[in-house]
Order: structure tokens, then sequence, then C-alpha cells
């Protein structure tokens, strides 16, 4: 199968932005489009920073930093996009926003180049139902930091062919990355075993059962886990991973996708892990 040559990414965020990365990593021609100037300006600024910070570190030679940034443009403008082989958006978790941009590419791209989603929690399916052509519409789900994590879920929507699927897969192969593929259903593989886990965390501490410190030092030196789970629930964001048990459960109606009362109360507090400073844990600015 053909290699990628030319591939736009939808959003420069801090998805968005990783994903881009990886593409010109791979010395695919990478267009990344957002919204304004200054968001995509910021946008490349941090991809920049990532890669000024491997140089300094010794794990970027500088002349593969320079062919990087060489491999990726920015612009502000969907159309722009016409020319690419396979986009991904990563816009803001919204499924009016995604349908919204989907129905653009749908107008503007090529007919046979492939629409992915990086969605964590939303439908293929109903992302690709605005679209005329839902058959080159999947998700690959990447995970953050895009540039570290090796892991890519390839998410088929009832649509989707097997010529769209298998260039996704062959995508994923060029970039680096490891596949895993499954259904069109919320949480895909990794979130629906790792979202009820940590919520029964956040039970356990609820329930007074055991300290935040002792719940996440018996995941780590019990389960050899990098991190508890209340500490990667900070730094996850404590909003996010409200509002994707939300979704879970509003599909499933099962208790153990509930969201407890203590998380709700804690987002609603404003205390949203490492980005706002509290969550379980406070840190300085």
């Amino acid at each position: 199968m053909a290699a990628f040559k030319r591939v736009g990414v939808v959003g420069c965020g801090l998805m968005g932005s990783g994903i881009g990365q990886v593409c010109a990593q791979a010395g695919i021609e990478t267009l990344v489009r957002e919204v304004d100037q200054p968001t995509l300006d910021k946008g490349l600024g941090r991809i920049r920073k990532f890669l000024e910070d491997g140089v300094a570190k010794g794990k970027v030679q500088a002349s593969d930093k320079d062919k990087i940034l060489g491999n990726i443009k920015g612009t502000t403008k969907l159309e722009d996009l016409a020319p690419c082989e396979l986009v991904v958006e990563a816009v803001v978790e919204n499924i009016g926003a995604k349908r919204d941009v989907f129905s653009v590419l749908d107008k503007v791209v090529k007919p046979d180049a492939v629409l992915a989603s990086n969605t964590s929690s939303l439908s293929i399916t109903e992302i690709a139902a605005t679209t005329t052509h839902p058959e080159r519409v999947l998700g690959l789900h990447f995970f953050n930091p895009v540039p570290l994590m090796k892991l890519v879920e390839i998410i088929r929507a009832l649509p989707t062919s097997d010529a769209a699927f298998d260039r996704a897969k062959s995508f994923v192969e060029q970039i680096g990355k490891t596949a895993v593929v499954c259904k069109d259903t919320p949480g895909f593989v990794v979130n629906r075993l790792l979202v009820p886990y940590l919520l029964d965390a956040v039970r356990l501490l609820e329930s007074g059962l055991a300290s935040r410190e002792d719940i996440d030092n018996g995941m780590k030196l019990g389960c050899g886990y990098p991190m508890g789970p209340l500490t990667l629930l900070d730094f996850v964001g404590l909003d996010t991973t409200y509002y994707i048990a939300n979704i879970m459960f509003e599909e499933f109606r099962q208790p153990h996708f509930a969201p407890p009362p203590l998380l709700k109360r804690m987002v609603l507090a404003g205390y949203m892990g490492r980005k706002s400073g509290r969550g379980f844990y406070e840190y300085g600015k």
C-alpha cells in the first residue's frame, strides 16, 4: 500500500499539535488547521518547544528538528486541506463541532481521502452520518502525550469500508505507532476499562476506606502501574473523566460507569487537577 505523502490535522491544541508532530517526524507533508492565527501560532510553538527540549536533552538531533518543522505548515482555512490523502480531526470534544468540521471536509477533500476523528468518547457513526461518504470515516484515537505514547485505537464505524480501514492501519504503521482495532462504542477499548477503574478509586476515597496516598501507592506498588489512579485523574483532568463517564453511563446505564458524587462536586468546585492547580492533590503554579 502506497505511503501517505500529505496529511491534514484539524486542531492544533494539545492533541492536534502532537498528531501533527508525529506525522511530520515520519516524513509526511503535514498541514495543520486552527480557527485563527494566534491559536495556530500557539500550537506550532508547542511543537517547536517539544523538539527544542528534545535537542537540549540529547534525544533529538538539531538537523532532525529543522527537518520535522520543515514538514509542517499551518492554515486557518479548512479548504486548504483539499489535497490531503488523510485528515485527522482533533477539535473540542463536542459532537456538533466535530460534525461541522466533517461536513466541510466531506465537500473539499478528494473522494478517496480518509477522514478520521480523534474523539475519545463520541460515536464515529454519528459523526460519519453528516457526510455524503460515511464509508471513508473512522476513528483514530491517539493518547497524550502523542509523541511519546505508542498506541492508536482504530475505530470502525458501521459504514466504514475495508479500503478506508486498511489505509488507516497503514498510516498508523507509517508513523511508528501500534494499532488496536475496536468497534464503535463509547470508550472504545482503553477508556472502557480505564474509566470504571478511576471511578472506583474515587469511590474508595469517598467511602473513607483509605487515604489518597495509600490508594495510589497500592496500585503503583501492588500492580506496577506508573502512577496511581488519583494522580492519573489529576493528570487527565477531573472534568474530562467526568464528561466521558457521563457519556458512557448514558449509553450503557450500568452503575460502574456513573460518576461518584465526590467527582461531580470537585468538578463543580473547579478542582480539575493539574491544569487548575488543584485536584485530589495540590500543585504549584
